[in-house]
């Protein structure tokens, strides 16, 4: 039976690598702060999402449950901004964006989580929350009719983005933004009181009258509703820490009277070319814009995981280009391990697999050292390729070669992915055809389907075990 490390991430609060394991001794619980659903997830948005995949992929590969929530951020000022600009209701406008947002995670093989709660559904227990902090002192009313959270009221403001209150500027607390710069913080806003011209007719009834939450508030109701305090890990992006986590952290903990969350993970930013994405700079990207490219969610993923998280991942399309590559060589080696049908056994991979599985499984542990990791998968592939050259390899250990593959692709989640359903499905239908007019010697209508598959872009690879189509590189 295999022995695992303790699971190490680095904890942006304590700033040192901290054990992961369940703190109710069952589950480890997790929240993630998901999409703003006013406009479709571009790739930074997942580089994120992809990270958290790999922890909660790596978590249970670890021996260990999870239990993940991942919310969706539909009351916002860009969601009511859009629904009024288009004149249907808030529920209309997100519905399309949340559909595109699973449809992505599915083509990016992220795993489902627990539970995707919608900040619509929590506003109760928002408001619950403000009128606790009301209650205590903690929250009061502007001048302009919304509630505010003091910060001077919490003494260890900025301990996980590591700034000092005293150092800080304090903004006017009539400042209704969510968000704010590094250096000037603000008392920011629990509950916006109701504008006409802004809201349109988008609001909620309240105690503290008309109006919708602050961002900050949802995440809290939403996290605690679920998971309740002390959650185990609370992930998101470099981008989150401040103001949104410090924020989180402040009214939590005021609401509680006890801790918030125990480690604190973030990404850090994805940028293009070595430049800040947007869209101004014409180098802004969904997954869609990728895939009408001619890309595979395969080749995304991998791209997005290959860097550590800690580390700014740059993406180019040479690398994206790169990735296709490493796929059809991993698909390769694979095709050719379960084509072995040699019946002996030379005893030369079991050491190089066992070693193989000790670096990949070390390398996880210190932090999720992702690149480590694939590293002693492509050497394994190397060594075992030149083991097949020399015919030094036995169908009994090509199986535990495939094995350990789809051990390990349970945290990877890109080897064994059904290749057909990446292939458009009128090439398969294609393939189908010409394999029949080869059976039947119509050599005619073989190549001509042959042929047009080449125009799309693929090539048909034959084998004793059957024909395969296989996307030509691009060059």
């Amino acid at each position: 039976m295999t022995q695992y490390p303790p699971l190490k991430l680095y904890n942006t609060e304590s700033r040192a690598l901290e054990n992961v394991y369940p703190s109710d001794g069952e589950v480890v619980r997790i929240y993630t702060c998901g999409p703003t659903v006013y406009n479709y997830a571009h790739i930074g948005n997942f580089r994120t999402y992809v990270f958290e995949d790999l922890l909660r992929r790596t978590i249970k590969f670890f021996g260990m449950k999870v239990c993940q929530v991942m919310n969706l951020t539909d009351v916002d000022d860009k969601t009511i901004k859009g629904a009024i600009e288009r004149k249907v209701t808030l529920g209309e406008y997100t519905a399309p964006f949340k559909e595109a947002f699973f449809e992505d995670l599915k083509l990016l093989g992220i795993e489902p989580v627990e539970a995707y709660p919608q900040a619509i559904d929590y506003i109760p227990s928002m408001i619950e929350l403000i009128q606790t902090l009301m209650e205590k002192g903690i929250a009061y009313r502007g001048q302009d009719g919304s509630i505010y959270f003091s910060i001077q009221k919490f003494p260890s403001y900025g301990r996980l983005s590591h700034l000092r209150l005293d150092e800080l500027k304090i903004g006017a607390s009539e400042r209704i933004s969510d968000e704010y710069d590094k250096e000037n913080a603000a008392d920011f806003v629990l509950w916006k009181s109701y504008d006409s011209e802004r809201d349109g007719e988008i609001y909620w009834d309240s105690p503290f009258g008309l109006g919708r939450p602050g961002w900050h508030i949802e995440c809290s109701a939403m996290a605690l509703k679920i998971l309740g305090p002390n959650i185990d890990i609370h992930a998101g992006g470099v981008d989150n820490i401040f103001p949104h986590h410090e924020n989180e952290i402040a009214q939590s903990e005021c609401c509680l009277s006890e801790r918030f969350a125990r480690i604190w993970v973030h990404a850090e930013h994805l940028v293009v070319d070595h430049k800040k994405m947007s869209k101004s700079a014409g180098n802004f990207y969904t997954l869609r814009d990728l895939l009408q490219r001619g890309y595979t969610g395969r080749q995304v993923r991998l791209a997005l995981l290959s860097t550590h998280y800690r580390s700014q991942l740059n993406f180019t399309f040479q690398g994206l280009d790169a990735t296709g590559s490493s796929l059809e060589r991993l698909g390769d080696f694979i095709v050719r391990l379960e084509s072995i049908s040699d019946k002996n056994n030379y005893g030369r991979t079991q050491e190089l697999l066992k070693q193989a599985e000790e670096k990949f499984i070390s390398s996880l542990a210190e932090d999720l050292n992702i690149s480590a990791s694939l590293g002693s998968l492509f050497d394994l592939v190397r060594a075992l390729h030149s083991l097949m050259d020399e015919k030094q390899v036995g169908q009994v250990e090509a199986s535990e070669a495939l094995e350990f593959l789809r051990r390990i692709d349970r945290v990877l989640g890109f080897l064994f992915t059904d290749i057909v359903e990446e292939t458009p499905f009128e090439l398969q239908e294609l393939l189908a055809k010409r394999n029949e007019a080869r059976a039947d010697k119509n050599w005619p209508l073989a190549d001509e389907c042959r042929q047009l598959i080449l125009e799309r872009g693929y090539i048909i690879e034959d084998s004793p075990q059957g024909s395969r189509l296989k996307k030509v590189a691009k060059l």
